[in-house]
């Protein structure tokens, strides 16, 4: 079949070696940490049914079968529809020039000294060319990284890639609990040792954030999969490394009403989109953190930290694992 960007589709049925049987369970979903951001609460609580996840982030070796079997075109390799993008910016924003609608993606530079936190564009670079194959733009490849997960990957790409593949996106609630390894209580995904003393459990930016990496794992950017040791339920990096997509809609007002209507079986998300701090972006969830997250900028490594991104975009810290539902 083919897809509205015309690029052919042959679905396989999921294979499921390089999957792990999650199985069904009750917790409560939700921040319980004195870290917990408002989007985080309130916890309530929630039942999974089993299913099988990826133990690992999608590579980019298992994403180039993808391209080569399909001939896909990530967004990040797209000149930009400027028919799409001005639906996501004020009103009255003129087109830019068309020199600077070039395909390109977010990558990230290191400053020179500290800035401020809350400024993003003070740590994002927008350079043309990057994307997954170029994950630090022209100039640079993955040759030597085809067991790192793949980056520059947007929602839609991600979710296109499922298809392909038999599978689909975590909800969010099975990627929290996936995370929590079946234990309750469990702030990250290793368990509760403080993240000061947990360097060789994750990839994460040690040092402050974004002047000086110290590098204590041993990796500036993305590692291999499996590089740190697994979750009580077989998983690799569900902390750090790459955030990953999930199929739920971002809204900052999901987990009041989850409370407000009791135990919840299987949510699947919000049906609209809502994020104050951007209200015209699409977005959706993302989670687990990345080799840049700290404790002074996002402590995304945490199980129950949320985050999103507008769903047609791409960063060199952004990536997937999938899952596929019980037979």
């Amino acid at each position: 079949m083919k897809n509205e960007r015309g690029n052919s589709h042959q679905f396989q049925e999921p294979e499921f070696e390089g999957m792990v049987l999650i199985p069904s369970g009750t917790f409560k979903m939700g921040g319980k940490s004195e870290q917990s951001y408002v989007d985080e609460l309130p916890v309530h609580e929630v039942l999974v049914s089993s299913f099988y996840m990826d133990e690992t982030e999608v590579t980019n070796e298992e994403f180039k079968r993808f391209i080569d079997a399909t001939g896909y075109i990530t967004i990040a390799e797209r000149d930009i529809d400027w028919e799409e993008m001005k639906s996501q910016v004020p009103e009255g924003i003129k087109k830019p020039a068309d020199s600077l609608l070039k395909a390109g993606s977010l990558v990230f530079a290191e400053t020179s000294e500290q800035v401020d936190l809350s400024d993003y564009s003070k740590w994002w670079r927008w350079t043309y060319g990057a994307n997954w194959q170029h994950p630090e733009g022209p100039g640079s490849d993955i040759d030597e990284r085809m067991d790192h997960p793949v980056v520059h990957i947007s929602w839609e790409d991600a979710n296109e890639y499922a298809k392909w593949a038999g599978k689909r996106l975590p909800t969010e609630a099975e990627w929290e609990w996936a995370s929590s390894g079946g234990n309750d209580n469990n702030k990250y995904p290793w368990g509760n040792m403080p993240i000061e003393q947990a360097v060789d459990r994750a990839n994460f930016w040690q040092g402050i954030f974004p002047v000086q990496n110290h590098v204590l794992d041993g990796y500036y950017g993305t590692a291999p999969v499996k590089s740190f040791p697994k979750n009580d339920f077989g998983l690799y990096d569900m902390a750090g490394n790459v955030w990953e997509w999930c199929l739920d809609k971002y809204d900052v007002t999901t987990y009041g009403e989850y409370k407000a209507n009791g135990p919840i079986n299987n949510p699947q998300g919000s049906k609209t989109y809502y994020d104050p701090r951007e209200p015209l972006s699409p977005k959706h969830v993302i989670r687990g953190g990345s080799f840049l997250c700290n404790e002074s900028y996002c402590s995304g490594y945490r199980v129950s930290r949320r985050m999103s991104s507008s769903k047609d975009s791409g960063f060199n810290h952004t990536g997937f694992r999938c899952v596929a539902d019980m037979l």
